[in-house]
């Protein structure tokens, strides 16, 4: 095991790590921007110093200033949480050159799984169905109008380099694909600084299901069951739970072990999540690979009991996983729901600003992970997810019950977050029979 690592990100995700490393034994570094510089979870690590100004580009991606920190501070490795440069296959390169661990995928896995016209490859040739589309980048809007016909629309442009739903666009027409197709060219181009596309059949109402997998070096490759990510708002996910309850026992067995398939396909150390879409008839379509612990990791160690994030600095650090998969099993449900300083109202735009009040909710079977706490001040610098309410319980209705408790409970004030709205979409009728798509929120919620 490690002894001293780096975070190289900010807020909840730097927090949780900071506590497994704890009862791990490992200490930590944190690095923080001056805009972070009076946050409570940095008193947290070992040491904290400070990486640049406000910006972003300034620091918490500025991969020379974050490598310089990791020598000054003597680490032996950085855990790059999610968001920033966690899916960036040349810091993971430029970590390795420099001698120190990355608790992730080498750069070599991460490029093939991270680009998702590679992915959809690799789907391939592991037996795993994909969503009809181009076999590979579209070259121009003539390229997507050709193929557009031939699959038949509505089709859905997505940046080959992309995630967080940027440079995506649903196209149902001839006359609007030229429109999206520049509008999502230039939309990866500025996010991924690469403009390269390619298109897919949109499937109609959807609902979004990944699995989460770990993987070793010694050749283990597990999973821990799936979450259902469907309840979004502009491709960005708001609500999640495990597992899905729509999911029967023999499609469920399909789902995973086609997620297994796809990264046994490459030299894969670490977790993953491997996300498809699930259609009316349950079928389902490999989508991408997410190189990464996600956001919504903890649904998935409510219901099995399992630390996620222990998991990975241990195959990181060169363990092998002591489980096997007979071993994991789903316990009850759990659902999270993102709690983002956004107006719901004004079509979820960010609100920073200072918390005058701050009441989490309490009782049995919430999990609240967050870094904010009364007279913390929001900044607009970054990701507007302040924190995640995660609740468990024996079955799915149990949970949605707490989770509405606990939504009434919680109170951050003055400034406007996607409580109310979460708190409106677990009493609808539709939510609480699982009758939902990805468009629910647009259709249903206003």
């Amino acid at each position: 095991m490690f002894t001293r690592i780096l975070i190289a990100n900010r807020g909840e995700i730097a927090l949780r790590i900071i506590r497994a490393c704890q009862e791990l034994g490992v200490e930590t570094v944190a690095v923080f921007s001056e805009a972070d510089k009076d946050a409570e979870y940095l008193k947290l690590a070992n040491e904290a110093i400070c990486i640049g100004p406000a910006s972003a580009t300034d620091s918490y991606l500025n991969i020379p200033r974050i490598i310089s920190a990791a020598e000054i501070t003597d680490v032996e490795a950085i855990h790059p949480g999610y968001g920033f440069l966690a899916e960036n296959d040349h810091f993971a390169e430029v970590c390795r050159d420099c001698g120190i661990g990355f608790i992730g995928p080498s750069p070599e896995a991460m490029r093939m799984l991270g680009n998702k016209i590679q992915a959809r490859e690799i789907a391939k040739k592991a037996r795993v169905y994909i969503v009809p589309g181009s076999e590979g980048e579209i070259k121009d809007e003539k390229e997507a109008i050709k193929l557009a016909n031939k699959i038949g629309y509505p089709v859905i442009l997505k940046a080959a380099a992309g995630g967080g739903g940027r440079g995506m666009r649903v196209v149902h027409n001839d006359i609007s694909m030229h429109g999206a197709f520049y509008a999502a060219r230039a939309e990866s181009e500025a996010c991924f600084s690469n403009g390269s596309l390619f298109l897919e059949k949109f499937i109609i109402e959807p609902r979004h299901v990944e699995v989460q997998v770990m993987t070793d070096n010694a050749g283990n490759a597990l999973h821990f069951y799936e979450r259902d990510c469907t309840i979004q708002r502009r491709h960005q996910k708001l609500i999640e739970e495990s597992p899905c309850a729509i999911l029967d026992d023999e499609t469920r067995e399909k789902l995973c072990k086609s997620a297994l398939r796809v990264v046994k396909q490459t030299e894969y150390v670490g977790a993953a999540t491997v996300e498809f879409l699930l259609d009316k008839d349950m079928n389902f379509y490999f989508i991408e690979v997410n190189t990464r612990i996600q956001v919504e990791h903890p649904v998935t160690e409510m219901v099995t009991g399992q630390d996620l994030i222990k998991w990975q600095l241990k195959v990181a650090s060169g363990e092998s996983i002591n489980l096997r998969q007979k071993d994991i099993h789903l316990n009850g449900a759990a659902i999270e729901c993102r709690i983002n300083a956004e107006d719901p109202a004004r079509d979820f735009a960010p609100c920073p600003g200072k918390i005058t009040k701050y009441v989490p909710p309490g009782g049995f079977g919430i999990r609240i992970d967050t870094h904010v706490c009364q007279d913390y001040t929001i900044s607009p610098y970054y990701d507007s997810m302040i924190s995640k309410l995660i609740v468990h319980s024996k079955t799915r209705d149990d949970a949605i019950n707490t989770m509405k408790r606990a939504l009434r409970e919680f109170r951050i004030e003055p400034i406007k977050t996607t409580i109310p709205i979460c708190l409106d979409i677990l009493t609808h009728n539709l939510y609480v029979k699982s009758k939902v798509d990805t468009g629910f929120i647009e259709k249903h919620m206003g």
